[in-house]
């Protein structure tokens, strides 16, 4: 049940205030269209420099591989050190080809290399994968 309320809430959070931040605007139109929500679980010490990565590198890389950004959080009470952020595509073979282009990336792959110089900032990643409802705005 918790799962459920926390995707929803992600969704919700995600229309309302992702053209306010600037991130990109999810359309309702692609009958295909899946969401991903990715928690990543920082290792010791290594938020910063995770949150860091993203804001500097891992966002607009996302962007330029067809990847759309639907909004990126962290918990109010942080003590697992995770960042929570949910993504968009076409289909799920749009997805499966964005990240295969993004891991390929020479910008990515130094980005990363720069940023785990002092060790690996990410112990564990769970995604899951979302698809609107009929009566749902996004979709």
């Amino acid at each position: 049940m918790f799962k459920k309320t926390h995707c929803l809430v992600l969704l919700a959070a995600a229309f309302f205030w992702s053209p306010v931040v600037g991130l990109d605007f999810v359309q309702a139109e692609e009958e295909n269209r899946v969401f991903e929500i990715r928690t990543y679980y920082a290792n010791e010490g290594k938020l910063d420099a995770l949150l860091a990565r993203f804001r500097d590198h891992t966002v607009t890389l996302f962007k330029k591989h067809g990847m759309t950004n639907v909004g990126y959080w962290v918990p109010a009470d942080n003590k697992e050190n995770k960042l929570v952020y949910m993504l968009a595509f076409p289909s799920r073979e749009a997805r499966n080809k964005a990240f295969k282009a993004f891991s390929a990336d020479p910008d990515w792959q130094k980005a990363y290399k720069e940023s785990t110089k002092d060790g690996r900032l990410v112990k564990n990643i769970v995604n899951d994968f979302l698809s609107g409802t009929d009566f749902s705005k996004i979709k």
